[in-house]
């Protein structure tokens, strides 16, 4: 059954191929998407994640904020009312982030414009090790940013862990009402009336009436075009035409700069699969997620379990490199850096920054999207685009060191205001009111389509801080694509699809359901990569039996049932936004 992994969401809007330092996401993504090497991100985790304050000074400064809270404006930003220094910690679950704030002209710009210094915990191996350390010990930080689809997110919440932002905003910042969307409230209220996150990249169905002409996806598939071209520029649409093209790259270009060639690059395999071997493939293939109100098993799809064989096919021809069943994300990257991979089934925005690196260099090495694998009836793709959950979720700890000022910089950095801080930098700076229109000073934009990781460290602009980004707000500001990355923006025009209904139906936790749910993402993750590698179709048919076999005794009925009902609540929750 479909997982609510990042298959989708970080796909989190082509605008924005640029603006992610995500060299990733991931970031991902990609979700997904998804952007620059994991080692070089801030590793504090040797600094206790929770910056404490004396208990007298906090509350002090609450009951300060309790006093001042009746008076507060709602239609006046609440940041304004107190600009004193503070620093709040800031944890990221992403390993990949590699920026720190106050380096860069933007972050220096926001603190001395709010007094609001951050502190960026970034894990420096696996994230779900990390938070779930940090949930076990109650030690989270004032801030918290991580996946919409991780399960960390719901045991915050179950745990009291932390705070509601209706409440928050109520209490300190009624502002906050003002320049929050209500869609997007609503779509994250849980249970007890609360929500206690807000996302980033979100989409409502409102917002894909008005923007979908702008939309693009995160989800391509690409070939490097000098030696795509030199090929013939082969059909890869079929199965023996992927084959072929595979083969015949390897056969031609067996070396690049002394090292092998990579036939085929993919994201890296997790404990619960490998999102190109899933949902893009399964998009790519335009494999519905429901059939007649009712959701479809898209893992059991004909067309999609013919594709695994093909991908199986294509191992068993030397045209799958053992690279690509054990390299993370940074080892991949500096392989894309090389131009080492012949095709990619790949979040474009994962690699902007290697991309500009290979057109610096020769503008023929780049990667170009082309249609990749399709179905026998050759249905155009259903790729994911912007939905309504968005990419990641930003809470506020219970152990947050000043609620007021916490909820009010969130404010700020949802608002309109605080997007364009974020996304265009300093006036007179970094930009220049053109005819109404912000626009980047021509050196500004010309590091930015250059150089993404020295552009985030000189200037920190176009979302390099991307953890309340509005993504459709920004259109109002954003400089047309250029290339390379213009190209594969482009050719996702067209089959971009919102999933969103589809969002938040995984039951996650410690839930009956949650546990299943667990369980067959990880029976999952150890079947595909042996599916791929089995020796004959024979032998995938029998591991596929058996993997058939493990869910269902693991409790495939329970999650089944949790997953509709849930989708048929959110398809009458998304029908009332659209009132």
């Amino acid at each position: 059954m479909r997982k609510g992994k990042l298959h989708r969401v970080i796909a989190f809007m082509s605008v924005l191929a640029l603006v992610f330092t995500m060299a990733a996401c991931s970031s991902n993504s990609n979700d997904n998407s998804k952007n620059t090497s994991s080692n070089s991100g801030t590793d504090n985790s040797n600094k206790t994640a929770n910056t404490t304050t004396d208990a007298n000074t906090a509350a002090t400064k609450d009951a300060k904020a309790d006093n001042t809270a009746a008076a507060a404006n709602p239609d006046e930003p609440g940041w304004k009312s107190d600009t004193s220094p503070i620093t709040f910690d800031w944890y990221l679950n992403f390993s990949w982030f590699p920026n720190k704030w106050g380096v860069d002209a933007t972050s220096q710009y926001i603190t001395k414009k709010t007094g609001v210094n951050i502190n960026f915990i970034v894990p420096a191996g696996n994230e779900n090790e990390k938070l779930n350390t940090m949930i076990a010990s109650g030690s989270l930080p004032d801030f918290i940013t991580l996946g919409w689809y991780e399960d960390g997110v719901k045991k915050m919440i179950e745990g009291g862990m932390v705070e509601p932002l209706n409440k928050l905003a109520e209490q300190y910042d009624p502002y906050f009402f003002k320049v929050a969307d209500g869609a997007k409230t609503s779509w994250y209220t849980q249970p007890d009336g609360n929500f206690y996150g807000y996302p980033n990249a979100s989409s409502s169905p409102k917002d894909f009436e008005k923007f979908s002409g702008d939309y693009t996806s995160n989800q391509t598939f690409v070939v490097r075009k000098d030696m795509y071209e030199a090929l013939g520029k082969p059909d890869m649409r079929t199965k023996e035409g992927f084959l072929n093209a595979l083969k015949l790259a390897k056969e031609k270009f067996p070396e690049v700069n002394g090292q092998p060639l990579i036939p085929l690059g993919l994201h890296e395999f997790t404990e619960t699969g490998n999102y190109s071997l899933e949902g893009y493939l399964q998009n790519f293939l335009a494999v519905p997620y429901e059939k007649d109100g009712k959701l479809y098993d898209r893992r059991t799809d004909a067309e999609y379990l013919g594709w695994l064989k093909t991908f199986r096919k294509a191992n068993e021809m030397g045209l799958l490199a053992k690279d690509i069943f054990i390299d993370k994300r940074p080892q991949m990257e500096e392989k894309i850096a090389q131009g080492r991979y012949f095709a990619m089934l790949y979040q474009r925005s994962d690699f902007a920054a290697q991309q500009n690196a290979l057109y610096a260099k020769d503008p023929n090495s780049v990667y170009i999207a082309i249609d990749g694998p399709g179905d026998e009836a050759q249905d155009p793709p259903t790729l994911s685009g912007p939905g309504i959950s968005g990419w990641t979720v930003t809470l506020i700890s219970k152990n947050v060191k000043d609620k007021a000022r916490a909820i009010k910089f969130l404010s700020y950095l949802i608002s309109e205001e605080g997007n364009k801080d974020l996304y265009m930098g300093i006036p007179g700076e970094t930009y220049d009111e053109v005819d109404g229109k912000a626009t980047f000073k021509p050196e500004v934009l010309e590091l930015l389509n250059k150089d993404r990781s020295a552009f985030d460290k000189k200037y920190g602009a176009s979302y390099t801080f991307w953890m309340l980004m509005d993504t459709n707000m920004n259109l109002q500001w954003a400089p047309p694509s250029v290339e390379p990355s213009k190209q594969m923006e482009d050719w996702t025009k067209g089959k971009t699809t919102s999933f969103s209904q589809f969002d938040q139906i995984d039951p996650t936790g410690n839930s009956e359901e949650g546990i299943a749910n667990t369980k067959i993402g990880q029976t999952w993750g150890k079947t595909l990569p042996k599916l791929i590698l089995s020796k004959s179709d024979a032998d995938f048919d029998k591991l596929y039996a058996e993997f058939l076999e493990k869910r269902k005794d693991a409790g495939l009925d329970k999650v089944q049932a949790y997953q509709q009902s849930h989708y048929e609540d959110n398809v009458a929750k998304l029908k009332e936004f659209l009132k």
